[in-house]
């Protein structure tokens, strides 16, 4: 049994096939980014999903694409819980960059690939390998156009009262935004990323309000600026995206784009897909 992994810091979409190619099973657990969680958490959550466990003896190789697998030890902190937990797999770890570029760029094929979901991030492909200019830091400090930045910029903008007052009154009726609950959420549970990257779905409700507009424009266009511009090639190879953000935000990201003379690629919710397609033609 293979097991195809794409795992966001939100949610993980596993996907079991035969040796013939042939889809076994689909479940999903919670994101087990290395970087924000314990090995407990990661190893409760991997248990606590009934096809994992029943089949974990079955898996012979696992290739798995994460978020905050992009240094050595992150992935030998994650390769050592799925050793223990699927004693008799193989173990692939590797960046979850690498699931956007198999899911939207033809292997040969030059392209820059970029990740907006819960967290962000920018590579550039020769078409045989990925480039990176810029070490993310996480999204305290970068993660720019993505969830946890446009949740963050919504509970900002409330507090210092620059959010307009229709559109404020209306946050406050859908969030809890007592300044206890945020501050519990954001330095004592775990995941404050994803967290924060839920406040994005008002944002996408609501894009058409002026200030929406206004707050989705310059967040991707300081996401251009930022990460797409650091390569030389940026205006002359396909810009892809996968992410929720990127996908349902698609209409204001490609005016972004086409304003800064940016080639439009491929925008993808899930990788998974295109993963599936990509191991199946190495089986």
């Amino acid at each position: 049994m293979i097991l195809i992994v794409d795992s966001g810091a939100t949610k993980s979409d596993w996907i079991a096939l035969d040796s013939e190619g042939n889809q076994l099973f689909l479940t999903q657990t919670l994101g087990l980014s290395p970087e924000v969680l314990t090995r407990e958490v990661i190893e409760d959550r991997l248990a606590n999903n009934f096809e994992l466990s029943k089949n974990r003896e079955a898996v012979t190789h696992l290739y798995f694409y994460g978020a905050g697998c992009g240094t050595d030890r992150m992935k030998s902190f994650l390769g050592e819980i799925f050793k223990d937990f699927f004693p008799n797999s193989k173990n692939e770890v590797r960046e979850d960059t690498y699931a956007a570029i198999y899911a939207t760029t033809k292997i040969g094929h030059q392209g820059i690939v970029c990740i907006l979901g819960t967290g962000s991030n920018c590579s550039y492909y020769d078409g045989h390998q990925l480039f990176q200019k810029v070490t993310s830091l996480g999204y305290i400090v970068m993660d720019d156009g993505s969830g946890n930045f446009f949740g963050r910029k919504l509970i900002r903008d409330y507090y210092f009262h620059k959010m307009p007052q229709d559109l404020g009154i209306k946050f406050a009726k859908e969030y809890q935004l007592e300044a206890d609950v945020i501050k519990e959420n954001l330095y004592k549970q775990p995941n404050p990323n994803t967290y924060l990257a839920k406040f994005a779905r008002f944002i996408i409700e609501n894009k058409d309000h002026p200030y929406c507009r206004g707050v989705i424009d310059k967040g991707f266009q300081q996401f251009v600026n930022n990460c797409i511009m650091q390569f030389e090639l940026a205006t002359k190879v396909p810009i892809s995206f996968v992410g929720s953000i990127a996908y349902f935000l698609q209409d204001e990201l490609k005016t972004v784009l086409e304003r800064n003379d940016l080639i439009v690629g491929v925008i993808r919710q899930r990788p998974i897909d295109g993963l599936v397609e990509f191991h199946k033609e190495t089986i």
